[in-house]
């Protein structure tokens, strides 16, 4: 190839990059709010931060297309600060509960809009200068290792999620998005990457009580 030809051949590529390889489904499945939200390859969904209205404030999730997926309504007229995930018909699939009176902003997660517990989240330290937070699942009782980590700048809208205290990410959190779309220009918007094989309602759960739990740091810890 002579030297025309291989410079018209590098910009080819620099305009049509390869596209990164997804990462490899997990060979066991994070299952926490149910199978159906398990897919065989990355899920990207942009969230649109909160819209105050009277008494309630909510979160959209959509796909990349505008899709709603995933909404979550609040009220926050309430003794306990409650949260809603529901799916785009409206029905109920996990409700948020703040406990009071605790040192490390701890929420509980719960299934539909029963008692039965599906996880819990609390902040790892008392004092922070970025965000950690620790998951534990219902089963793990004790509660001495996480199950799962969230490890971030809430301001910079840069998280990972991790399995446990490892280094298996199993979704992030970014500002913005590989592909051009109307949903990022709204800069109160952001985009979540959540691996294969993993939970995303789960993942939107926990992306939501990463809000309540950073809004807390304003003058509450």
């Amino acid at each position: 190839m002579d030297k025309l030809g291989f410079m018209a051949a590098a910009a080819q590529q620099i305009m049509n990059p390869v596209p990164a390889m997804p990462a490899p489904p997990l060979e066991n499945p994070v299952v926490v709010i149910g199978p159906q939200f398990l897919a065989q390859y990355p899920v990207d969904l942009a969230i649109k931060s909160r819209v105050f209205t009277l008494g309630e404030n909510d979160f959209k999730v959509t796909d990349i297309n505008g899709t709603l997926i995933f909404q979550v309504k609040s009220k926050l007229l309430s003794l306990h600060d409650t949260r809603y995930l529901q799916d785009a018909a409206g029905n109920t699939l996990a409700n948020l509960k703040q406990r009071i009176l605790t040192m490390h902003r701890r929420w509980e997660v719960f299934r539909g809009e029963s008692p039965e517990l599906l996880f819990t989240v609390k902040k790892s330290s008392l004092i922070q200068f970025k965000t950690e937070l620790d998951v534990f699942v219902a089963a793990n009782t004790a509660q001495k290792v996480p199950d799962f980590k969230i490890k971030g700048s809430w301001m910079e809208r840069s998280c990972t999620i991790t399995l446990g205290d490892s280094n298996i990410i199993i979704a992030q959190m970014h500002k913005k998005h590989n592909l051009t779309t109307v949903l990022f220009d709204n800069a109160d918007s952001f985009a979540v990457t959540v691996y294969p094989n993993v939970d995303y309602a789960f993942i939107v759960a926990l992306v939501v009580l990463l809000d309540e739990i950073n809004d807390d740091r304003k003058g509450k810890d």
